[in-house]
């Protein structure tokens, strides 16, 4: 009973929810932050213990801790919401967002943000760039299948923000 009126809440729910999803290296974290500069409510899932490192038997993986993201997903405390991150477990809340965008580039792109980046250092190993660009290959069409956008972030930064917003806004 209390799950049927937690579904109602979302529903009823004024605040639109948005997922900004992708490979490492095409600028989930860049938007967030810039998407914060500009007072919107913002979540990095990689900052701020979202997620959980585990070992799911093929190796470690880090997966949303979903008890935190609910709480997120149940406040409604602004007119927009901007979450991103990429986990395996992510899809479990796929219901809860009014919008799923999916960030793409081009694999040299990415190669070439991985391994010059400095605020993340994730990438840089030769084994985490491999893992990135077999996920480019693996499930980045599974996150393509799901979302209700795809922006190349190839573009410069002021033109994906506002396709997004234009996207969330329409």
């Amino acid at each position: 009973m209390e799950q049927a009126s937690t579904c109602q809440a979302l529903t009823l729910s004024a605040m639109k929810r948005v997922l900004l999803t992708g490979m490492s290296g095409t600028g989930k974290s860049t938007l967030i932050s810039k998407l914060g500069d500009l007072g919107h409510k913002v979540v990095d899932t990689d900052y701020g213990g979202f997620t959980v490192d585990v070992d799911s038997g093929a190796g470690p993986e880090r997966l949303w801790r979903e008890e935190r993201i609910q709480e997120v997903l149940w406040a409604d405390d602004a007119e927009v919401l901007f979450i991103s991150g990429t986990s395996r477990n992510q899809a479990k809340f796929y219901p809860q967002f009014d919008y799923i965008v999916l960030l793409s580039a081009p694999a040299q792109v990415l190669i070439e943000r991985l391994t010059s980046r400095t605020n993340n250092r994730y990438g840089k190993n030769p084994n985490e760039l491999a893992e990135t660009l077999q996920f480019l290959e693996t499930v980045e069409p599974l996150l393509r299948g799901r979302a209700t956008l795809e922006i190349d972030t190839s573009a410069p930064l002021e033109e994906v923000i506002a396709a997004i917003l234009d996207h969330v806004h329409r």
